[in-house]
C-alpha cells in the first residue's frame, strides 16, 4: 500500500509539472501573439493582422495605455488596416487611459479618409472632455474640421479644463483655424471657470493678429 502511495504521489507531482509547463508555454505563446499583432498593426503589415485575427486575436486587444489596434491604425494613417479591424467590428468607441479615441487621433495626425471612415461606424463627433474637433483645430487641420462641423460637430465644446476650439486656435496660433471657427459661430467672448479666454491666450503667448482679430471680432480678456 505504500508503494501505491507513493507512485500516486509521484504522479500527481509529475502531473502538476508538466500542468505548469503547459501553462507557461501558453502563457508565452499568448505574449509573442500579443506583441506580433501590436507590430503588424504599427508597421502596416496587413496580412498579418488578417491572420492573426484568423488565429483568434481579440480585435479590440490594446497597449499597455489603453491604446487598442484601432487606434494605433489610426494614429499612423494605415487606412486599409482600419478598413480590416472595423470589418472585424473593432470598438470606435474604445478610448485610452488619456481619453482619446481612435477619431480623435486621426483628426490629430490629418488622417481625413480614416475620419471619414470611423465616422461612418458611428464613431462620437462630440463627448465629455477634449473632442475630434479640438484636436483638428491644434494642427490645423481645416479639411477635418470643416468635415466635423458640417457633421454637427459642437463649435464651443469645452473640454475638462475649459478649453474650446477656438482657444486652441489660439494657444497654437493656428489663424486659419480660428477664422474657420469664427466663420461658424464660435463664442469669442467665452471664459473659462478660471478666467482663461482665446483673447486672454492669444495676447500670453504673443500671438498679435490672433489677438487683433479677436479684439475686432468684440472678444474681451
Amino acid at each position: 500500500m505504500k508503494q501505491i502511495s507513493k507512485s500516486a504521489g509521484s504522479l500527481a507531482r509529475i502531473t502538476c509539472v508538466l500542468f505548469a509547463l503547459l501553462t507557461m508555454a501558453v502563457t508565452a505563446a499568448r505574449a509573442d501573439t500579443y506583441e506580433d499583432m501590436i507590430k503588424a498593426v504599427r508597421m502596416n503589415y496587413g496580412n498579418d493582422v488578417v491572420a492573426l485575427l484568423k488565429k483568434g486575436v481579440d480585435v479590440n486587444t490594446a497597449t499597455k495605455e489603453g491604446e487598442t489596434l484601432l487606434m494605433l491604425a489610426s494614429k499612423e494613417g494605415h487606412v486599409n488596416i482600419v478598413k480590416t479591424l472595423i470589418s472585424a467590428k473593432a470598438r470606435v468607441a474604445a478610448r485610452n487611459a488619456y481619453g482619446e479615441t481612435a477619431l480623435m487621433l486621426a483628426a490629430l495626425r490629418g488622417h481625413i479618409e480614416i475620419v471619414k471612415l470611423l465616422m461612418a461606424e458611428g464613431a462620437a463627433i462630440d463627448h465629455e472632455g477634449w473632442t475630434p474637433l479640438m484636436y483638428a483645430t491644434a494642427k490645423n487641420n481645416l479639411d477635418i474640421m470643416k468635415l466635423l462641423l458640417a457633421k454637427g460637430a459642437k463649435v464651443d465644446a469645452v473640454a475638462q479644463n475649459g478649453t474650446t476650439a477656438l482657444m486652441m486656435a489660439a494657444r497654437e496660433g493656428q489663424l486659419p483655424a480660428l477664422l474657420l471657427l469664427m466663420e461658424n459661430g464660435a463664442n469669442v467672448s467665452y471664459k473659462s471657470a478660471d478666467g482663461y479666454s482665446a483673447l486672454g491666450i492669444a495676447k500670453q503667448r504673443e500671438q498679435t493678429e490672433i489677438a487683433r482679430i479677436l479684439i475686432k471680432a468684440g472678444a474681451k480678456e
